[in-house]
């Protein structure tokens, strides 16, 4: 997308190519450095290792429990720690359940956050025993996914999910249908923390392609073949919302303009779908209609309707599932 030479309309900035560079490792010259180049040294050696081998011990010891037991773990772990461990998370997603729900009580607006909290809890436990649910096709209800078939026999299909529910159940569902999904993947921060991620996500059958601007390309390639991305177009970045727009201006930042400019290049489908949970550690998956972007006379002249379109198809999703949103405590810019 970086050498897309369309300019942008007037108050709209031009989307910035991000390049993904891992953490590199200090040597021991660092240390002998002193100052700076030590604290760093000592931090990824020392600290950070301290909690890698945490993260790893609770990743491995979750996988003890039954699947059940894990999930409603996690949920009493979110309801206890966010409101006593991360109060800027919780002050933000109150402010965004107060902006965005006013047609709520106080009493309901609490009880989406407190449900949220559990959310967030059980989604961390989950990942150590999500790919159990391979195993376990009736947990997954699946509605609508004729859509996403006949979109991919006709071509390429980008597959645009929502941090609803549990998501990664994403891979699941199209490998029960028969498609092989690709992602744009970015690794958390923590090296345990991006280990552990890319090993259930590949034992989950996600094929990766590069993060940030190398991963274009190859994307680009695997749709000219027919081939599906997947992608998600709610987001939050450095703890700010950017998509959905929540009745903002369309804005070139984020996966939704990404998106937009990727089906353009490539011709291909838009199918949107979420999943919801419906009970502890089962989930209800759905597609929505599949967007067919209308033709252009020019090119990129419809860059910012086009971004308008596809918010329009997930913003209400995620505004009736608040409580089950992943980016709920991340800040809403001012429109």
């Amino acid at each position: 997308m970086a050498d897309d030479k369309t300019p942008p309309k007037a108050g709209i900035a031009k989307r910035k190519a991000w390049r993904f560079r891992p953490p590199e490792a200090p040597g021991f010259a660092d240390f002998l450095a002193g100052g700076d180049k030590r604290k760093a040294f000592i931090r990824y050696w020392i600290s950070d290792n301290l909690w890698n081998g945490l993260h790893l011990i609770g990743h491995f010891g979750l996988k003890i429990l039954p699947m059940d037991a894990c999930s409603k773990f996690g949920a009493r772990l979110g309801i206890y720690a966010i409101p006593r461990f991360h109060k800027v998370a919780e002050k933000r997603a109150r402010a965004n359940i107060a902006q965005l729900c006013p047609h709520l009580s106080p009493a309901e607006q609490e009880a989406l956050f407190r449900e949220n909290c559990r959310t967030q809890g059980r989604l961390m436990t989950e990942f150590s025993v999500i790919n159990r649910l391979n195993r376990h096709p009736e947990r997954i209800g699946i509605h609508n996914i004729e859509w996403v078939i006949d979109a991919a026999k006709r071509g390429p299909v980008i597959f645009v999910g929502m941090h609803l529910g549990n998501w990664e159940i994403g891979p699941i569902i199209l490998h029960r249908v028969g498609l092989v999904p690709y992602i744009n993947y970015t690794p958390p921060p923590g090296r345990a923390k991006a280990w552990i991620a890319d090993r259930v996500r590949r034992k989950n059958g996600l094929n990766f392609l590069p993060p940030g601007l190398e991963g274009i390309r190859p994307a680009v390639r695997v749709l000219k073949k027919g081939g599906i991305v997947s992608a998600f177009c709610d987001e939050g970045v450095n703890g700010k919302i950017r998509g959905p727009l929540f009745g903002r201006k369309p804005h070139l930042e984020g996966n939704l303009a990404m998106t937009i400019r990727l089906a353009r290049m490539t011709g291909a489908t838009l199918c949107p779908w979420y999943n919801l949970r419906a009970d502890g550690f089962r989930f209800e998956a759905y597609a929505l209609p599949p967007i067919v972007l209308p033709p252009e006379t020019k090119s990129g002249e419809r860059l910012l309707d086009d971004i308008q379109l596809l918010n329009d198809a997930i913003e209400p999703v995620i505004r009736e599932h608040l409580d089950q949103w992943f980016f709920l405590d991340n800040a809403l810019p001012k429109a």
